[in-house]
């Protein structure tokens, strides 16, 4: 048995409601998502269309890369253009909450050995052993959805896709944890996407929201590690993720 399959169980109406509801981290109300909901259309689409051109944009208009933190309000994420697991699910929580899809958060944590490659040196020595990991799952069709398959934009795992052509069997490394790298479910299809599934070593449950989640678990880092993070290693980490995405 699949033992972080989503139960099937049909939610209640006040919790479809709760699923809807914005937050402070899921700040879908801010001007800025808002225009970019009605520049692209999305709520003229049925439900399963607006569900991927939402996913899609999260995953290829905002490219993988390290935001400040992993508690930031999605409006943040949009405007830093880049991001990784937590803050491009939080960004996408809201993007499908605002256009009335209901969407809850499932917290992990994944061993860093899968991030080795997109972060090297010192910032893979400071790294913790285990990393906190989110996916978002999604109300759809009377079943829930889970979608992890958004955190590495097109670009970037083709370069590696490219670097990796000969690779057989399970990949781990560079942001990926995979069955098979040449090809992974990250292409919205109404069913569930994953890149980096398999370097989960914790679940840490369901929660309404990201902020229930950080309340109760924090960040990543903290003091002087998360100072040098912030201001010093997570320029030389997106660096890094660049060159990559264009070299590889």
């Amino acid at each position: 048995m699949d033992i972080f399959q989503a139960p099937t169980t049909p939610p209640s109406d006040d919790e479809l409601t709760r699923w809807r509801q914005a937050t402070a981290l899921l700040d879908y109300g801010h001007a800025t998502i808002q225009s970019l909901i009605a520049r692209r259309g999305w709520m003229q689409l049925g439900e399963y269309e607006r569900i991927g051109a939402v996913y899609q944009f999260v995953r290829d208009d905002i490219a993988f890369g390290y935001n400040a933190s992993d508690d930031l309000p999605a409006s943040t994420v949009l405007a830093d253009g880049i991001g990784q697991c937590n803050t491009k699910g939080t960004l996408l929580m809201a993007l499908l909450r605002a256009v009335g899809v209901a969407c809850r958060f499932h917290g992990f944590t994944i061993d860093k050995a899968l991030q080795k490659g997109a972060i090297t040196g010192i910032a893979y020595q400071l790294a913790p052993r285990s990393i906190i990991h989110s996916w978002v799952e999604v109300w759809s069709a009377d079943q829930w959805i889970r979608l992890e398959g958004f955190i590495l934009d097109r670009p970037y795992l083709q370069a590696l896709q490219r670097r990796f052509v000969g690779h057989q069997g399970a990949f781990c490394g560079y942001g990926a944890a995979t069955p098979n790298l040449q090809c992974p479910p990250v292409d919205w299809e109404g069913t569930d996407t994953f890149i980096q599934r398999d370097g989960i070593n914790h679940d840490f449950g369901l929660f309404d929201s990201p902020d229930d989640f950080y309340a109760q678990h924090g960040v990543n880092l903290s003091g002087l590690k998360r100072w040098l993070y912030v201001y010093v290693i997570r320029h030389w980490m997106n660096r890094n993720v660049a060159h990559i995405r264009e070299k590889l």
